[in-house]
């Protein structure tokens, strides 16, 4: 009776577990005496008898499935197994974790721009995370015609409408072009909410999404450098400023970059010190040439006292 009885028992558990895999289906097998139902950590076990959810079992462990589980399924609570007799059930497996996954535009996206009539091409990277929260709809919508369903499926879904939700969020309210990452986190807010609203369609929320940085064309890139570079010799006195006041608070430790800003601010100082007395030299000159008299005898030196000839050696000196 034993060797019988082993022979039409069978465990229903996840065979051949991924960790990236959302579900997987036993399914096409019956359920005979002595069977056992196996949960692992991580787990959902749902029993489905002719396409509908009989029972939801959450707690990890092994049970008897004659004992322990069809008592508490809707239609089969009163099913009793004959020594050749047995139920035909679908049992799916619901991976419960949080996944965490990279995104990234496959292509530049052109955000249309004033500045540049044929749009700014720009990509993206960042992180999203998503779980399974409705059961109901996800057998409706996706296991009810799949074997198994793994991230892989989910990002390719994911993929179908992003560009078009950074488009959306980018665009919305004129954001700076050349500085997105200043918006990053209003930008990923709302690509969070419109991609939450679309998977939620499979039974999946998307528990996070960010915007670790955005890229521009070489070109571009370049230009901005530019731009940027040219800002701050535009308002070098407060830049050295800030970087003396740094070299000072870090003497103890040494700053490289305090230490180089002063030493260029001394640099331009010299600089305009010279330049300042080749003006005085040169409006002397012109003076002179214009008949003014000057303070002290160009031939001598002896003080003028505004006289036309030099009081020591006769110079005239207009």
């Amino acid at each position: 009776m034993g060797l019988f009885k082993g022979q039409f028992a069978n465990v229903v558990e996840w065979e051949e577990y991924r960790d990236d895999c959302i579900f997987w289906k036993w399914t096409n097998r019956e359920i005979k005496k002595g069977s056992k139902l196996i949960i692992r950590a991580g787990q959902d076990a749902i029993f489905m008898y002719n396409g509908k959810i009989e029972g939801i079992f959450k707690d990890e462990g092994s049970f008897d499935i004659e004992s322990q589980i069809i008592p508490f399924l809707s239609t089969l609570k009163g099913f009793k197994f004959g020594f050749n007799s047995g139920v035909r059930a679908e049992v799916l497996f619901v991976n419960t974790k949080e996944f965490t996954e990279r995104w990234g535009t496959k292509n530049p996206i052109s955000i249309p721009t004033p500045a540049l009539p044929g749009g700014m091409p720009i990509r993206a990277f960042g992180n999203f995370s998503f779980a399974v929260s409705d059961y109901i709809t996800l057998i409706d919508k996706v296991a009810g015609v799949k074997q198994m369903y793994t991230v892989a499926d989910v990002k390719e879904r994911i993929s179908a409408v992003l560009d078009q939700l950074l488009m959306k969020w980018i665009s919305k309210e004129g954001k700076d072009m050349f500085n997105l990452q200043a918006n990053a986190q209003d930008i990923a807010s709302g690509i969070k909410t419109d991609l939450d609203m679309e998977m939620s369609k499979l039974g999946i929320t998307i528990t996070s999404f960010t915007v670790s940085s955005f890229s521009y064309p070489e070109e571009i890139q370049k230009m901005a450098n530019k731009a940027a570079s040219q800002s701050m010799v535009g308002d070098m006195n407060k830049y050295t400023q800030m970087a003396m006041a740094d070299g000072m608070g870090n003497r103890g430790g040494g700053s490289n970059i305090a230490s180089d800003m002063v030493q260029l601010q001394m640099g331009m100082q010299v600089g305009q010190q010279m330049l300042n007395n080749m003006n005085n030299a040169a409006g002397q000159m012109t003076g002179a040439a214009g008949g003014t008299i000057p303070k002290f005898c160009p031939n001598c030196g002896t003080p003028t006292n505004g006289n036309k000839f030099c009081g020591n050696c006769g110079s005239k000196l207009v």
